[in-house]
């Protein structure tokens, strides 16, 4: 009787432990990471000013495109003698436009890295943020996951999250 007693109650106990573990299991979701960075209000304020500033680029560019043709086109009307005096000075300019070319386009892309580097920083922020309040044990990316359960996805409050602290 005391042996039954003794089993009975590591038995309840057992249950009690295993019931506790499964309350507390892990809780998971998953965020549309594209979506979450195409919906935050930070990321299309970004992007009208990086627009804004390849159009100002573009413009620049088409401007000093149209200069230097029209040197060539001169160019190309000299004789030989009057081409061979300018051929340095073209030469001097298409380098020099090339050389500008190439650091505007540097430059632009280096503004987009550093940018999304921060959307993408202020992304992992707000999730992190959000899965230590809601007490979720993780939260991936919907790219690597090959089936996810919709109930689990929490783009639209990270988003919401985001776009409120951004205000």
């Amino acid at each position: 009787m005391r042996k039954t007693a003794v089993v009975l109650g590591g038995m309840v106990i057992g249950l009690v432990l295993l019931t506790g573990s499964a309350q507390a299991a892990d809780k998971f979701g998953y965020i549309d990471l594209s979506r979450t960075f195409s919906e935050y209000n930070k990321t299309k304020g970004y992007d009208k000013v990086l627009s804004d500033k390849e159009k100002a680029y573009t413009d620049e560019r088409d401007k000093k495109v149209a200069e230097l043709k029209a040197l060539q086109d001169k160019f190309n009307l000299l004789n030989d003698k009057e081409r061979e005096a300018k051929k340095g000075e073209l030469e001097t300019k298409m380098k020099a436009f090339q050389d500008s070319d190439r650091k505007m386009q540097e430059d632009l892309r280096k503004e987009q890295d550093v940018k999304m580097k921060e959307i993408l920083k202020d992304i992992e922020d707000a999730v992190k943020k959000y899965s230590e309040k809601e007490g979720y044990t993780m939260i991936f990316n919907d790219r690597v996951l090959v089936y996810q359960n919709k109930s689990l996805e929490i783009t639209n409050k990270i988003i919401e999250a985001l776009n409120k602290a951004s205000k």
